[in-house]
């Protein structure tokens, strides 16, 4: 499988523009992050977590910290989209990838209040947390960018935090750049980017991804 997502967001156009800059730190919300994966170590300037371990024992996180900002032209597994820029692992969900949307909106503070740019929400569930649309507009009002999946169930109904217009909120595509068939989309979507069999890190140990089919260090996954 080859990185497609990288051309298909002229990518390499960006690049000889800008590759980011250390300065900028993006905000993995999510299952936590491998910090000693070889494309990811030099990246990471922290690790936070609300459910009591720092480790990445899902997969999904370390997936999208990959995606964001592995290191690049290593001549190991793969580039992220930021070459420069930094990653602040906040892990809010547990080794199955459940949590409390609670936890999330303390997470997506904490990135606000410790330096993040950018700050991913490769997550979702189907309520309405006056919560976490408070901590969306407290990211926004401190200069970060909360960017949420849409969700993959193939309806009009975004899930929260995408739900929420402090979000940038994602729809996927696949290679053709159509609508990924498995994507929620409709009115609270505001971008679509690559979703269909995304070429990214893995944890280096075992998982809960490399324990349902996926592979250890890299794989690809899809989704929003």
């Amino acid at each position: 499988i080859t990185q497609w997502g990288l051309p298909a967001v002229s990518g390499p156009a960006a690049w000889d523009i800008t590759q980011g800059d250390s300065s900028t730190v993006i905000a993995i919300v999510d299952t936590g992050v491998d910090s000693a994966h070889p494309d990811l170590a030099a990246k990471m300037v922290g690790e936070y977590s609300l459910t009591g371990k720092v480790k990445d024992g899902f997969g999904h996180g370390t997936h999208c910290a990959g995606i964001a900002a592995a290191v690049t032209n290593n001549s190991t597994g793969v580039a992220g989209v930021c070459p420069n820029c930094k990653i602040l692992s906040v892990k809010v969900l547990d080794d199955n990838g459940s949590g409390y949307m609670s936890d999330v909106a303390d997470g997506v503070t904490y990135a606000a209040d410790h330096g993040a740019s950018v700050i991913s929400l490769s997550l979702g569930g189907s309520g309405h947390s006056e919560t976490l649309r408070a901590a969306l507009d407290y990211a926004v009002n401190h200069n970060a960018l909360p960017v949420c999946a849409m969700g993959n169930s193939s309806t009009t109904s975004a899930l929260e935090p995408a739900y929420w217009g402090s979000c940038l909120s994602v729809v996927a595509a696949d290679s053709n750049g159509n609508k990924a068939s498995f994507s929620t989309y409709g009115i609270r979507a505001d971008v679509a980017a690559p979703g269909v069999g995304v070429l990214s890190t893995l944890p280096t140990y075992s998982s809960y991804l490399s324990t349902h089919g996926y592979k250890t260090n890299y794989d690809a996954l899809s989704g929003t």
